[in-house]
């Protein structure tokens, strides 16, 4: 080892002990043998961060796009700094995934014990015999913790005692006297699909305060939640209300204030523009970190499209999809959509609350009329065999179980705009009874999902959520 070499790691291991964005790209070069590419926004991560570190913010939320390089930096190299600084220091990582969880902080283990950390940092050892994903120790009694948001965390808390005898480095000692001594750090605590129920959002707003706040060591402990948001009560908005002026809040819109985009190499204006175009909710909420109250109509008349039976002269497939009754007061729900294109002409629709020995046929009767290939039917209690006895009924039609556990508002809401862009609905003229009722419903549906019915909207989606992955070329 050379004089210049040995030189070199002392300027490199000092910037990473001083500078997250630093150590960020240092390592993710060292793992991925190329550059960490730079955006705005990951300076002001890594300035947050730094204050942390520092002692200066003690509670912070970080909102931001997904794919933005969060918890590569809020999470894995944090994490990972901070054993530097610290390797006393302890980690609690929750997210609303065990697995996601787990992946995090066997990532963080792994930087750990790279040669490249090891030959900056050979103080900070893992102990062999508590080499696990969910929880792990430094030789020196720090370590990471890591589970899901509603998992239990027992025996361990995040961060240290506060200690003013700590024998250290006075550049390492933050504002408040102490050494940095680790963090709570939540990393998305509620998926994209459950943000819209109330119940579960509350569960894990309810969880944060009886539970996850608790496990820190200090008062000095500082709780960091980074996450993309999803409704205006989630956990963000939750805190934010509750404990106003207490959080520093980093929002970071991809499309700023002044339509220039945050980080051109992930997305462009035009990009986000598309979007914004495809979906404005969603783009709202998790591009530009400004959930807003659902309020009206989701699929109000006016922003519908319909054309004459006689409009429709040829198309090129017929694809059905078919929402069962789950119970008495449901009604079975099952439109069929023919393509030109990437417009979708729903032509058909069975919807009654007969029992199956009316319904199948119905459903069977349908198919062949419209000459459809394809029908997915949802596996609920009657549905397989539903899906059975239809399959013998239309022999030359793929009859394919569908299982979602997505939330069903949610996933309505995320069809809504692609369903007023490409569904065309037969016009009110020439509608049969069926068809009206089938609407009827569709039109009164609410955007804050509080409709007593929902069979016409979820079994649209259901269909769009269908065709699009039966003709990709049109909808990429």
């Amino acid at each position: 080892m050379t004089e210049e070499y040995i030189k070199e790691l002392k300027v490199a291991k000092y910037q990473c002990l001083t500078d997250t964005l630093f150590f960020t790209r240092y390592f993710f070069k060292k793992r991925f043998n190329r550059k960490f590419v730079i955006g705005e926004h990951h300076r002001i991560i890594a300035e947050t961060l730094d204050k942390v570190i520092k002692g200066e913010l003690k509670k912070v939320i970080f909102n931001i796009a997904p794919r933005y390089s969060k918890t590569e930096m809020c999470v894995k190299n944090f994490i990972a700094r901070g054993l530097s600084i610290n390797p006393k220091s302890r980690y609690i990582h929750l997210s609303y995934s065990d697995d996601l969880a787990l992946d995090n902080s066997d990532e963080v283990r792994d930087i750990v014990k790279s040669a490249e950390y090891q030959e900056l940092f050979p103080n900070v050892k893992i102990k062999p015999k508590s080499d696990s994903k969910k929880k792990w120790y430094t030789s020196e009694d720090g370590g990471v913790y890591a589970t899901s948001a509603a998992g239990q965390v027992t025996g361990f808390g995040a961060g240290q005692v506060d200690n003013e005898d700590e024998d250290i480095d006075s550049w390492l000692v933050g504002e408040d006297g102490q050494l940095f001594g680790g963090a709570l750090i939540i990393d998305d605590p509620i998926k994209p699909e459950d943000a819209d129920s109330d119940n579960i959002r509350e569960r894990v707003n309810q969880r944060f305060d009886s539970t996850i706040r608790n496990r820190v060591n200090s008062r000095n402990t500082p709780i960091i939640i980074v996450m993309q948001r999803l409704h205006e009560k989630d956990l963000c908005g939750y805190l934010i209300d509750q404990e106003p002026g207490e959080w520093h809040v980093v929002s970071l819109p991809c499309l700023k204030s002044d339509n220039t985009a945050l980080w051109e190499f992930k997305h462009t204006v035009a990009e986000l523009e598309k979007i914004k175009a495809n979906n404005k909710i969603v783009f709202e909420r998790q591009y530009q970190q400004s959930p807003k109250p659902l309020e009206g109509l989701m699929f109000p008349e006016n922003e519908l499209r319909y054309y004459k039976p006689s409009d429709l002269l040829k198309f090129e497939s017929s694809i059905g999809y078919a929402d069962i009754a789950d119970e008495g007061d449901d009604n079975l729900s099952s439109p069929i959509g023919r393509n030109i294109g990437k417009d979708i002409y729903i032509t058909d629709v069975t919807f009654c609350r007969e029992n199956t020995g009316v319904t199948l046929p119905m459903v069977a009767d349908m198919i062949k009329r419209n000459d459809t290939k394809f029908i997915r039917v949802e596996s609920n209690a009657m549905g397989a065999m539903f899906n059975r006895e239809l399959s013998k009924l239309v022999p030359n039609t793929q009859c394919l179980p569908a299982h979602s556990s997505t939330n069903k508002f949610t996933r309505i809401l995320m069809d809504s705009e692609f369903i007023k862009r490409h569904c065309i609905f037969i016009h009110t003229d020439y509608q049969n009874a069926q068809y009206k009722a089938f609407m009827k419903e569709l039109t009164a549906y609410l955007s804050n999902g509080k409709s007593k019915k929902d069979d016409a909207p979820d079994s649209i989606s259901g269909l769009a959520m269908f065709i699009r992955a039966m003709l990709p070329k049109y909808y990429l």
